[in-house]
């Protein structure tokens, strides 16, 4: 038999979905499409979200496995389809930029404002990509990227209004958790390799203890923030951020499987929250 045979075109689709990181692809995707059909985009404009922001967040995936595809080959990471050869470079590096720039034309049926704003979610995933994550400054990319959500679901409505700074400012403390969640279980084996961001400075414990700050942050803000009054909801989301926050105080807490998930379940409902507010994220009460 002949060795190494090459992989026929539909062997290779399970890899190349792989390379997109499609967990985090498709929940960055999902909180964009429910921030637009919440503000009133309708099912048009929400599919544009979708589909631009999928596309994009492809793109950053595929780009961060091929950027860190000698560094997996060294820690032999059969789970990455780049670094394994599972699928070839070129084409990944050619479905990268077809995603991205596909996404950005997308994105322009809902305006030009709207498509600045998407630009800005996909420069901020390259970013992180292409050098920021293993520096100091990791959580900035997350700040653009999430903080701009809100108004890729606004810019595209009539007269294309930005969403309150409250909501921006909401995104990018859940997106900087996010961040300081999704290190916690591997900080050991990215400072092996060299991946030392802010999370790998601060130490687990440091890291989860922010992480829960800004999640309590985000919940209160949305408690207090939005026009109208504090609704129960936003009080019950609140409480669970603060109980969150004490159990991550616990020594034997930090940088844990458990410190991952209480942080991760906590930004879901902050999330949640977020996305209920509805007409609140329109910067023109009424509209």
């Amino acid at each position: 038999m002949p060795s190494g045979p090459r992989r026929a075109p539909t062997q290779r689709l399970p890899a190349l979905l792989r390379s997109t990181h499609p967990g985090p692809s498709l929940a960055v995707t999902t909180v964009a499409t429910a921030l637009a059909v919440s503000v009133g985009r309708g099912w048009a404009g929400s599919l544009v979200v979708a589909v631009s922001i999928l596309l994009g967040q492809l793109c950053i995936g595929i780009t961060n496995d091929v950027v860190d595809r000698d560094r997996d080959q060294a820690a032999g990471r059969p789970d990455k389809p780049v670094a394994a050869g599972s699928v070839p470079l070129t084409t990944v590096v050619r479905l990268a930029w077809a995603s991205g720039l596909a996404g950005l034309l997308v994105a322009l049926l809902s305006g030009p404002w709207a498509a600045a704003a998407t630009a800005g979610v996909l420069a901020g995933g390259l970013a992180y990509d292409l050098g920021l994550k293993a520096t100091a400054w990791s959580w900035l990319p997350f700040v653009v990227s999430f903080g701009l959500l809100p108004a890729v679901a606004t810019l595209g409505l009539e007269g294309h209004p930005w969403p309150p700074a409250w909501a921006m400012l909401c995104g990018a403390m859940v997106g900087v958790a996010a961040h300081l969640a999704n290190a916690l279980p591997d900080l050991a084996d990215d400072t092996a390799a060299g991946v030392v961001g802010l999370p790998h400075r601060l130490g687990a414990r440091a890291t989860s203890l922010l992480a829960a700050a800004l999640l309590v942050a985000t919940a209160a803000t949305l408690v207090w923030a939005p026009p109208g009054g504090p609704r129960p909801a936003a009080w019950a989301g609140l409480g669970l951020a603060v109980v969150a926050g004490i159990w991550l105080l616990r020594p034997a807490a930090a940088g844990s499987r458990a410190a991952f998930t209480v942080v991760a379940a906590v930004a879901v409902s902050d999330v949640l929250l977020l996305v209920a507010q509805g007409d609140a994220l329109l910067s023109t009460p009424g509209r």
